[in-house]
């Protein structure tokens, strides 16, 4: 293939493709207005706001928060105090979740895990 057939095949597929997008544009209009007419007329039907339905689509998929949703949560988040403690290594646990290796290395020796309790005031 030579170099001017090369171009000009090119400015051909791309005019091409440039048509296809055309319709493809056109056929997307056609079916978008019916569709945001029923969408309306739902809204209408079930007192949907506007605004209500820009927060439901600001959510990510799933349900699930935005991240700045997420940090706001997490943060609101309570800490839990640890309820076991190393003598040693005064490494804590909360008594949550998978026992750490120390836990169950000292319940494989045979030391109750009530050993690591961590003694609570009380006031």
């Amino acid at each position: 293939m030579t170099r001017t057939s090369y171009n000009t095949e090119k400015s051909r597929l791309e005019k091409e493709m440039a048509k296809i997008q055309k319709k493809i544009q056109a056929l997307q209009a056609k079916e978008r207005k019916p569709k945001i007419v029923e969408i309306v007329r739902t809204m209408r039907q079930y007192d949907i706001s506007p605004e209500e339905i820009a927060t439901a689509f600001n959510r990510k998929a799933g349900g699930r928060a935005s991240p700045a949703a997420r940090k706001t949560t997490a943060a609101a988040k309570r800490v839990i105090a640890p309820k076991y403690r190393h003598p040693e290594t005064q490494a804590t646990w909360t008594g949550r979740g998978k026992a750490p290796r120390w836990i169950t290395d000292a319940e494989a020796a045979g030391t109750p895990r009530s050993t690591f309790l961590i003694a609570t005031e009380t006031a």
